[in-house]
């Protein structure tokens, strides 16, 4: 496996690239709601799992939770991707390769040590990208396997729902919900694995319809994490309109 290298002189050139050159000519709104410290995990090994549907599944967290918490994260990411982006070893990145049940046990081995020194991890359970609106969620049994490793640990589930709606741009809405807090080591890691997904799909599902069912699709309980650029719709509007007038 490829474990994380941490740079803070890299994590804050690329932090400030990443905010003014990728998501914000990017995307039109990337927003967030609900909470990525609660009090109650405060004192439990922190794990975050999102969902998997896009190629900016890592990049949206890594900038929520470098803008929104002053922990230290940590990102699981499979290997034959950090192969080719090996700079995201520098932000926190670390490797899984499913083809070999070696590399998984060291970096669930990994994972695990992480926690257990007040790290917090992020994992993809779905170990693929998948259609937002896939359903059921399916998640691989790992994730199960190693909450029994880890008992006492904190789960937060977020959430993306992401799409093309008013403007020519993407938008994106991140959602933490509630921790989950159970005596993993109590449970067969089929059951957890079962349990994370209803939870995780009944998230996704809530917070799909709130944003298509309300104005413009941002739901006012988000906080804008970037700075809306200008869209081309936006601009032809200001060329054509000005011109009618």
């Amino acid at each position: 496996m490829l474990s994380a290298n941490k740079s803070r002189l890299f994590d804050q050139m690329f932090f400030q690239y990443h905010k003014k050159y990728l998501l914000e000519r990017r995307f039109r709104y990337v927003g967030f709601a609900g909470n990525l410290d609660p009090v109650i995990a405060q004192d439990h090994p922190v794990l975050y799992i999102m969902n998997h549907s896009s190629w900016w599944d890592g990049l949206l967290a890594y900038h929520t939770f470098r803008l929104l918490t002053r922990h230290d994260h940590y990102v699981m990411m499979e290997e034959k991707q950090l192969n080719k982006f090996s700079f995201f070893r520098k932000l926190g990145a670390f490797s899984i390769n499913k083809e070999s049940a070696a590399d998984v046990r060291s970096s669930f081995e990994y994972t695990v040590q992480l926690l257990l020194s007040g790290k917090r991890v992020w994992m993809y359970p779905q170990g693929k990208i998948t259609h937002q609106d896939l359903r059921p969620l399916s998640f691989q049994r790992g994730i199960g396997v190693l909450l029994r490793r880890l008992p006492n640990t904190a789960v937060i589930p977020v959430t993306l729902v992401h799409g093309m709606y008013g403007q020519d741009k993407p938008e994106a809405l991140l959602m933490a919900g509630p921790p989950l807090l159970e005596n993993w080591g109590d449970l067969d890691s089929r059951v957890i694995t079962r349990q994370l997904e209803a939870v995780m799909e009944e998230q996704l599902n809530q917070q799909k319809l709130e944003v298509m069912t309300c104005v413009d699709n941002r739901p006012e309980r988000y906080k804008p994490l970037v700075k809306s650029g200008r869209s081309t719709s936006e601009r032809f509007d200001d060329v054509f309109v000005r011109k009618r007038v």
